[in-house]
């Protein structure tokens, strides 16, 4: 789908600027389909759902401050897409250091090891790990996802059935069940360091 003429752009910005109570809607039927396929052709290693969103945020920004935008330095598609590429860099960056701390964790609970003394070690810290998640995590649920996301799991449906989170927009599901995910990674993190700190004792 391409970005509307540039003159449909202008007068679209002009009906944001005067508080148009229709205009937002109409940035967002004429600019999301276009701004996600431009950010999946510039950077290829963008999932679907990480362009729709770097999209849905750079659309926010902008209707949160219109005057932000000077068209005579170019197109409202050129600047709004400028925002979401930084957007999906960002997200990009965040899903790298989220792989290797779930490859790291994920060690923990499939080990891999070959050595008979390594593997009961790795399976006893294991064991202890998840005696801390237990702990500190009394939600079912929330025990549920950590086990989901040590395992690889990575469907934002599978950990929202998992997390409880139904019946809302898929935008906002992919951003609950990923404030949720940090949430408990976070915790993750601090048990390890606590582990570690205690082993070290």
């Amino acid at each position: 789908m391409a970005f509307p003429v540039p003159s449909d752009e202008i007068a679209l910005h002009e009906r944001v600027l005067a508080r148009d109570p229709v205009a937002p809607v109409d940035v967002f039927q004429d600019l999301m389909d276009p701004l996600s396929s431009a950010i999946r052709h510039d950077l290829p290693c963008c999932t679907e759902d990480e362009a729709y969103d770097s999209s849905v945020d750079a659309v926010l920004a902008y209707l949160g401050q219109p005057e932000k935008y000077d068209r005579t330095r170019g197109r409202l598609s050129t600047y709004l897409l400028d925002i979401a590429k930084k957007k999906s860099i960002d997200r990009l960056r965040a899903r790298s250091a989220a792989e290797r701390r779930d490859e790291t964790y994920a060690a923990l609970v499939e080990v891999r090891g070959t050595d008979p003394k390594q593997t009961m070690e790795a399976k006893v810290e294991a064991r202890q790990l998840w005696e801390m998640v237990e702990g500190v995590l009394p939600q079912e649920r929330d025990r549920q996802a950590i086990a989901l996301i040590l395992s690889g799991e990575s469907s934002t449906d599978v950990l929202a059935e998992a997390l409880g989170l139904t019946g809302m927009p898929a935008a906002e599901l992919r951003r609950r069940v990923k404030q949720h995910r940090d949430r408990l990674m976070k915790v993750l993190e601090r048990l390890e360091a606590r582990q570690g700190h205690d082993e070290g004792t």
